[in-house]
């Protein structure tokens, strides 16, 4: 019988407390808590950050506050605001996803001062021609462009200057103050990219992605891109997912939830082309809320814009 040395066993008294810890439950303000599904409270967007209601509850702590790297647990609480710079940091939810570029150093610190975590998000797979950085690609670095979304190609994400560049955004992301990084586009292998691009390349540049936002202390999740959630899985921190539950695809995601890391799903019932600040029915709440393994799921509601407006399962 192999004996035990006190340095083993002390590892192994640690695994065991890492397995038996519970996470932090995600917490939800009374003032966007709905009373019935069909009457859930919705946050509009604001020229100026209102004032918060005196009775308002202050934001939970956030999952994984302690650490460097931080973890969020399954059932984090997080609104998604990327049509604009954020101004309301009083939705009392634990991670707020916000883009790189719009936003301040300022604004992160708003988010730190209210309880919770910056998601920034950015285009790891695309070329977008508005960015401040967009001249530091090359043409061919370029691919065909998004259906649908002027002034945006494929990246060719292969590419030693695309890499690079995206290295820089995680330096800013860092210096910004950025706890996370939401890097969108990563499934070019779905669609007609121009550049011959693969799931293999997809999961070679999530994995590379990971390994530099890593190195510089942000956590990272994965957007969408369900077929290779097996592969990256232990790579990232997150799924970011978007209408999951309108396609029938939220499966894909449930590895995430399994392994105690969660799914921050959007989905978006009013369509395209609708954004204003009505709630939607509670047959469309149910459609985007109620599927096998939902519980686990942080999700929202949202228009298709992600202005400031939400809405809630329940």
């Amino acid at each position: 019988m192999k004996l035990m040395t006190i340095s083993s066993i002390v590892a192994a008294l640690g695994v065991a407390m890492v397995a038996n810890a519970s996470p932090i439950p995600c917490g939800e303000s009374s003032s966007s808590s709905p009373t019935t599904p069909a009457a859930t409270t919705a946050a509009a967007e604001t020229s100026s950050d209102p004032t918060p209601s005196s009775t308002e509850s202050a934001a939970p702590e956030p999952t994984g506050s302690g650490s460097t790297l931080w973890q969020p647990a399954v059932g984090t609480s997080w609104q998604i605001v990327l049509s604009a710079t954020l101004k309301d940091t009083s939705a009392n939810v634990q991670a707020y996803d916000i883009d790189l570029f719009d936003n301040t150093a300022a604004t992160i610190t708003k988010i730190h001062a209210a309880g919770a975590k910056a998601i920034c998000y950015f285009s790891a797979g695309s070329y977008e021609d508005w960015r401040s950085d967009a001249s530091q690609f090359k043409s061919a670095d370029l691919g065909k462009t998004l259906d649908g979304w002027a002034g945006e190609n494929w990246l060719n994400t292969k590419s030693a200057n695309v890499r690079a560049i995206m290295a820089k955004r995680l330096d800013l992301a860092k210096s910004k103050g950025c706890d996370a990084v939401d890097p969108d586009n990563i499934d070019a292998y779905n669609n007609s990219n121009g550049l011959g691009l693969t799931k293999a390349d997809a999961i070679d540049y999530i994995k590379y992605l990971a390994g530099e936002a890593h190195a510089r202390g942000l956590a990272i999740g994965l957007k969408n891109s369900g077929e290779i959630v097996s592969s990256v899985i232990d790579n990232v921190e997150f799924s970011v997912n978007e209408q999951c539950a309108q396609y029938n695809e939220c499966s894909l995601y449930s590895a995430f939830t399994a392994k105690g890391k969660p799914v921050f799903h959007i989905e978006y019932p009013k369509g395209d082309d609708t954004n204003n600040t009505k709630n939607v029915s509670s047959t469309q709440q149910k459609k985007a809320c109620v599927f096998t393994g939902s519980a686990g799921f942080s999700t929202l509601i949202k228009n298709m814009n992600l202005d400031s407006w939400f809405q809630l399962c329940s």
